[in-house]
């Protein structure tokens, strides 16, 4: 479907079902953790009912059923709709469980559009402003309790940290086991790539992980013509994590956004594939869970002061992960990589400045510098078409510092280029970038970030490792 239809196709929609309602949720035990259900209906006959299914492992039973906050609970609801309700883009929200503050209405409409940016941009429609959405409430409906009790971290200091089975993730991992804290693996819906990273990283450790589950009304709805597009899936793992670290009695939640992250896919535009997973929406998430959720949890991105070249640099000391990472999102459900996609290529970029040619065929399976089927997305990485890719990649500096040390380290080794290094090197793009020292890039540290000091410490002498 063309953009200028889906345009039409979501002012239709909007028409036809003018309400969207957020009906219930519930919460629930099971002798291994929790069940987390929901209820959303676009009218009477397209009533949805995913559910949420919580293993806690080792952590079920430290924190008791009924000191996890209904609160906690509802906001799940909040997040996990996103998915269902872009579906159909009603112009009014009515949520009957319970009531929101004019502040959270505000943060949340902002979630919604910042989230949704690049599902707005694909599908034609454009920004929306203020008339994107209304949230009303059920007659019957009332505000939540507030902020729940403190409990006391009965963890030992524990460190919740979700695990997707990518290089930063690796990172992550293998600095913080210099903390002294015991580390939590955290996993959404786990595939081959999660459970050999945790086997090597953290071996005996269950960890805690969540199954997700789609409602399948919602994927017939899709084939049939109903709007389609990126959620905000990063808000969706802070909620969570939130919910879970409070169940666990876990006081720190440690994600791996890097400070790339914050920069628009587009340029010049606030429209960011990663905006979850950045600066802004961290600090967001902060303050309203401070506010709204629990005061108690120290949720932070461990990455944020580092930039790809440097999560890139430290991952490549790791070469017991080299056959069991994966970040590619096309192949995830063969645990594999596809070669042909934009999070393959950036992939490969990033790690040649420091990892053989020889070594890369190993992780990947091939050169990838010598597909020209990939020259299209080699010029979106770097900046010359003008829109990164929608992907989590890094920024046009960090990709065109690795190509132009990727393309002079080639030349001098091997004495010829493969075809897209060559390609590259006749651009003007390889002039500008390459008298540019790499070593600048990977001695930063971004003093924008949300770090306890003990941990900025750590960090400190991982960038120490790399700069030396």
């Amino acid at each position: 479907m063309e953009k200028s239809e889906n345009k039409n196709r979501y002012l239709e929609l909007r028409e036809k079902y003018p309400v969207f309602t957020y009906k219930n949720y519930s919460v629930s035990q099971w002798s291994g953790g929790l069940h987390i259900d929901f209820q959303f209906e676009a009218g009477p006959d397209v009533v949805f009912r995913p559910r949420w299914t919580i293993d806690l492992g080792d952590y079920v039973g430290r924190v008791p059923f009924e000191k996890v906050p209904e609160c906690m609970a509802f906001y799940l609801g909040m997040i996990e709709m996103v998915s269902y309700w872009k579906a159909f883009c009603s112009p009014r929200i009515l949520i009957e469980p319970h009531r929101l503050s004019s502040v959270e209405q505000t943060w949340w409409k902002n979630l919604y559009r910042q989230g949704l940016g690049e599902f707005f941009y694909m599908n034609g429609i454009g920004m929306p402003g203020p008339e994107m959405v209304e949230f009303v409430f059920g007659k019957g409906s009332g505000p939540l309790s507030g902020l729940p009790s403190e409990i006391p971290e009965n963890t030992g200091g524990a460190i919740l940290v979700p695990v997707g089975g990518g290089k930063d993730s690796v990172v992550t991992l293998e600095l913080l086991k210099l903390s002294g804290h015991r580390i939590v693996p955290f996993v959404v819906n786990p595939r081959g790539a999660t459970k050999q990273v945790l086997e090597t990283a953290v071996p005996g450790e269950t960890g805690i992980v969540m199954h997700r589950e789609i409602d399948p009304l919602l994927l017939r709805l899709n084939e049939k013509g109903f709007l389609n597009g990126h959620t905000p899936f990063s808000a969706m793992l802070a909620f969570s994590a939130a919910f879970v670290a409070r169940s666990a009695g876990i006081g720190h939640i440690a994600l791996s956004n890097e400070s790339s992250a914050s920069e628009p896919t587009i340029p010049g535009t606030g429209i960011n594939h990663q905006y979850s997973k950045s600066l802004d929406f961290e600090q967001d998430f902060r303050h309203y869970m401070f506010l709204y959720l629990d005061k108690t949890i120290n949720y932070f991105s461990f990455l944020r002061p580092l930039n790809e070249l440097q999560i890139a640099s430290l991952f490549s000391r790791y070469r017991q992960f080299f056959d069991k990472f994966k970040s590619c999102n096309a192949g995830s459900k063969t645990d594999s990589w596809c070669c042909v996609c934009p999070k393959c290529l950036f992939t490969y970029i990033i790690l040649s400045p420091f990892l053989t040619t020889t070594e890369r065929i190993g992780i990947f399976g091939k050169d990838l510098f010598t597909d020209d089927n990939l020259l299209g997305i080699l010029e979106e990485l770097s900046g010359a078409a003008g829109v990164k890719p929608f992907e989590c990649v890094g920024t046009i500096e960090e990709v065109n510092m690795a190509l132009s040390h990727a393309t002079d380290q080639t030349m001098e080794q091997e004495g010829a280029l493969p075809v897209l290094l060559n390609h590259y090197r006749a651009s003007s793009l390889y002039e500008q970038y390459r008298h540019r020292d790499i070593k600048k890039l990977l001695c930063d540290f971004d003093r924008k970030h949300c770090l306890k000091p003990p941990f900025e410490q750590i960090v400190r002498k991982g960038v120490k490792q790399i700069c030396e």
